[in-house]
């Protein structure tokens, strides 16, 4: 098998305190050793093997894990937007909106949709993500979302609880019946995962509990859109169950935090959405103090949070959410693998899948430095190299 060695770094971030200094565990004058798909060693520069990068000095860390993103949409919600920018306030109903679109696609269509947005994700340094369906609404067209998401990812995310469509109305509890009967048979065998939005304009407590028990009954892992536009039950519901993450926790009390600090779940904080709908911040300092587990993803969706940008989710991180430069990093990183319940990726250990980013800059603090540069030289995925930047000059030989 062909070994790659990234040589010449100036500073590794492995996510391995055993490897290097402090919890980023990072390595100064550094080689990263690639064996096939797999991380081999971390070496000092001048490594052997038998092809080469030269990272000239640059910083090298893992590549960008996104644990919360919805790829598989039709249509444009600019306007919505742009009138939100003007005073208006988010409400969960919009999602409705890319519902009609989402339906009309084809197959061919939604999977180069997803394929843009995706190949945009690997330019920016994610090497794994997370998909959910939900812009479906309808059984034919969420296990179509989910086996359009099977082909960019193994976390699968079935999301048929996003919205009561409009169709549902006046019988909510009709859909919910739905979700978790015929709509959950259809794209179970596509997901990993199942998610509900439990929030008010959504599903209440007892409904979003209705769909986790059936989804965990057919063998799904949980996760929860929770206390984003409020308190709520969601939080609390979701390590109740012990699902892997409950994402947004943008407003958390006492006992959210508490719930949080004593299980196992992950708080995914995706402040790009609470930026694009003037929400408040979540307090990543609060819950980071008392204990819990935190990721970051980017939420990438039409209506909430149209980017594919981690760094940018950093920076808003570290200016808003009170996170170090550190912690943002490795949220977005190893917090992300956490949230996924996988310790595959996330970290650059000997024997993990070789994921990584190569920047264009000597430290991942650049990445809260120059907020809005793209600073991704070079992102390798499962020991591939899948995009480089021309510009960067990156030296490799065979």
């Amino acid at each position: 098998m062909t070994t790659l060695a990234i040589d010449n770094i100036g500073q590794l971030v492995t996510n391995d305190p055993s490897l290097g200094e402090g919890p980023l565990g990072i390595v100064r004058d550094a080689a990263l050793v690639i064996d096939g798909n797999r991380i081999a060693a971390v070496e000092s520069a001048g490594a052997q093997a038998d092809a080469r990068i030269d990272a000239a000095g640059r910083a090298v860390i893992p590549g960008f894990v996104d644990s919360h993103t919805h790829l598989v949409f039709a249509g444009d919600r600019a306007d919505e937007f742009a009138a939100r920018m003007a005073g208006e306030r988010y409400a969960a109903g919009g999602i409705r909106v890319t519902t009609d679109a989402t339906r009309a696609a084809s197959t061919e269509e939604l999977t180069q949709l997803t394929e843009r947005r995706r190949r945009e994700g690997i330019r920016a340094g994610i090497t794994h993500v997370e998909i959910k369906s939900g812009y479906g609404l309808e059984t034919d067209s969420e296990a179509r979302s989910c086996e359009v998401a099977a082909r960019f990812t193994d976390d699968v995310t079935f999301l048929g609880a996003h919205v009561v469509p409009a169709e549902y109305q006046d019988r909510p509890d009709d859909y919910v019946w739905l979700v978790t009967g015929d709509m959950l048979a259809a794209c179970a065998p596509y997901s990993k995962w199942i998610d509900v939005f439990c929030e008010e304009g959504a599903f209440d407590a007892e409904q979003s509990r209705a769909v986790l028990e059936a989804g965990a009954a057919a063998g799904l892992g949980l996760r929860v859109h929770a206390n984003q536009l409020g308190e709520g039950p969601g939080v609390q519901l979701a390590v109740e169950m012990g699902a892997a993450s409950a994402d947004h926790c943008t407003y958390l009390s006492d006992a959210d935090i508490e719930a949080l600090a004593g299980g196992d779940t992950v708080a995914t904080f995706l402040p790009a959405t609470d930026f694009s709908t003037r929400e408040q911040y979540p307090d990543g300092r609060r819950a980071i103090d008392a204990g819990v587990s935190v990721a970051l993803a980017t939420n990438t969706n039409p209506g909430s949070s149209y980017t594919t940008s981690m760094s940018f989710c950093i920076a808003l991180a570290v200016r808003d959410m009170r996170m170090t430069a550190d912690e943002a990093l490795q949220a977005a990183t190893l917090g992300g693998a956490r949230a996924l319940r996988r310790d595959d990726i996330g970290h650059l250990s000997p024997g993990a899948r070789a994921d990584v980013a190569i920047l264009d800059a000597p430290s991942h603090a650049h990445l809260v430095y120059r907020p809005g540069v793209p600073l991704i030289a070079a992102t390798i995925t499962a020991g591939e190299l899948a995009w480089s930047d021309p510009d960067s000059r990156l030296g490799h030989s065979p």
